[in-house]
């Protein structure tokens, strides 16, 4: 029975021996990764396109919650966080440059070319 017990001690002492080495020799497998190919490697699977994930969001705010929840470092939820937010486009409420707003039609007096009076 005291053998056993022995046997016991040394299998719990070399398991962890083993698990101390295997995280002392754990790698990040996406270091060095742009962050298109973050997001094909770990979101795709839910997500079929990087845009509207931003949903208007801060990139603060973005990197925040990808560092607690999706990446493995700082550096990637920053990447991931500019790469959703380049997706979405243009801001709400700004104008977009190169778009002609339309101009209402002058009118030079000629009663020809005034618009109709309103009906009461």
């Amino acid at each position: 029975m005291g053998m056993h017990k022995g046997l016991r001690r040394l299998v719990a002492g070399s398991a962890m021996a083993m698990l101390v080495c295997t995280a002392a020799h754990a790698q990040n497998l996406n270091e060095g990764k742009s962050a298109a190919q973050l997001f094909a490697n770990g979101c795709t699977t839910c997500h079929r396109s990087p845009r509207g994930m931003a949903k208007g969001r801060f990139k603060l705010q973005l990197f925040m919650f990808l560092k607690d929840h999706y990446s493995t470092s700082s550096s990637e939820a920053w990447a991931l966080a500019a790469y959703l937010q380049s997706a979405e486009g243009p801001a709400r409420g700004r104008p977009r440059t190169g778009a002609a707003k339309p101009h209402a039609p002058r009118h030079n007096g000629d009663p020809a070319t005034r618009p109709p009076m309103p009906v009461r």
